[in-house]
């Protein structure tokens, strides 16, 4: 396999993860959850479902989004599930922003050379 294959491949891969992890934080409900296990630390499943106003088959059903993505993990102790918050998953989203940031600045600064020009 070439080196040009390979490196596209990986774009591909980073470029499927960033799309599943946006789509996983664009619900308001799931992003909540996030804040909650962030501030609080691991939380039963219970205690998460019962901070919301929704049933506890729909949180489970935010929680597994969240599984699926990486944002959480789960732990089994017995019969009880504890969720724990997994952020290491945000870089991902935090350098594509970077990046946007970037193009961003790039052209202001394109749009302030062309207007002090015309003022020169």
């Amino acid at each position: 396999m070439s080196r040009h294959i390979f490196n596209l491949m990986v774009e591909l891969i980073k470029e499927k993860k960033l799309s599943g992890l946006l789509k996983a934080m664009s619900d308001a409900t799931r992003r909540s959850l996030l804040i909650q296990l962030t501030q609080h630390g691991p939380c039963r499943v219970t205690e998460l479902a019962a901070q919301f106003d929704m049933s506890f088959n729909a949180i489970s059903k935010h929680i597994k989004v969240l599984e699926k993505n990486a944002l959480v993990t789960r732990a089994t102790k017995g019969r009880t599930h504890w969720i724990s918050a997994d952020l290491n998953q945000i870089a991902l989203v935090e350098n594509w922003l970077q990046q946007l940031k970037s193009i961003w600045i790039l052209r202001l600064d394109k749009l302030e050379a062309i207007i002090t020009d015309k003022e020169d």
